[in-house]
């Protein structure tokens, strides 16, 4: 998981320079992509209207919140505090993260005269795919850690994330509100913010004695020894 998180921050750091510097044949290829499906996009209303749909609604961030904050509850009511939090500040971070950089980078949404759908804030990285990573992630390694031997269902969970990541991706470009880097870029920020998030919570297990462990049997003894 370690060289996870630093692969896909490298990268994602590496794609931020690149965009924000503007280099010439990633934005060639941002703007080929885009023009094609845009043809497809205003040939077909039907199939638009149909990703507009999962785009602005299945998939919107606001439902992926939704469901990272229906987790938060269930764990927290199950008295799984410390995974409770872990899930929510990460999720509150990623936002954090994710708007911080579309201000920094201020990179401009693609420009249509006759748009399918449309967005606000600018463009890099996407929100869509970013919360939607983010989500998926997380709540697949809270069902690994608490309930994977449980769930019958756990491969067709992992598909149902799966295809929710690649389809919001797909979506936004397909609808012209985002360059395929912009999506890139939400997916490699997403993981890393999983990534770490695995990381961090692993330290702080190790850093804190289980109840019933000899290290917390220690550590009562000899708070019982000062009295």
């Amino acid at each position: 998981m370690r060289s996870s998180a630093v692969i896909s921050g490298v990268l994602a750091v590496l794609l931020l320079v690149l965009v924000a510097v503007g280099w010439a044949p990633l934005l060639s290829f941002d703007r080929s992509v885009v023009e094609t499906l845009h043809r497809d996009a205003v040939a077909d209303p039907g199939l638009t209207q149909a990703h507009r749909i999962l785009s602005d609604w299945v998939w919107d961030p606001w439902t992926m919140r939704a469901l990272a904050a229906a987790a938060v509850v269930l764990l927290w009511w199950r008295r799984e505090r410390r995974l409770a939090v872990w899930v929510a500040a990460t999720s509150l971070l990623a936002v954090g993260l994710q708007q911080g950089l579309k201000t920094l980078v201020g990179r401009a949404r693609p420009q249509w005269t006759d748009p399918v759908d449309s967005a606000r804030y600018a463009a890099f990285p996407s929100g869509h795919a970013m919360t939607a990573m983010v989500t998926c992630g997380l709540l697949l390694w809270v069902l690994s850690l608490r309930w994977r031997d449980e769930w019958r269902g756990w491969g067709t969970l992992a598909g149902v994330a799966l295809v929710s990541v690649l389809g919001v991706g797909w979506t936004r470009v397909y609808l012209g509100v985002h360059w395929p880097t912009d999506v890139l870029g939400g997916w490699l920020l997403g993981w890393c913010c999983v990534a770490v998030a695995v990381l961090t919570y692993r330290w702080s297990e190790r850093r804190v004695p289980r109840p019933g462990s000899e290290d917390a049997h220690d550590k009562g003894s000899r708070m019982g020894g000062t009295g």
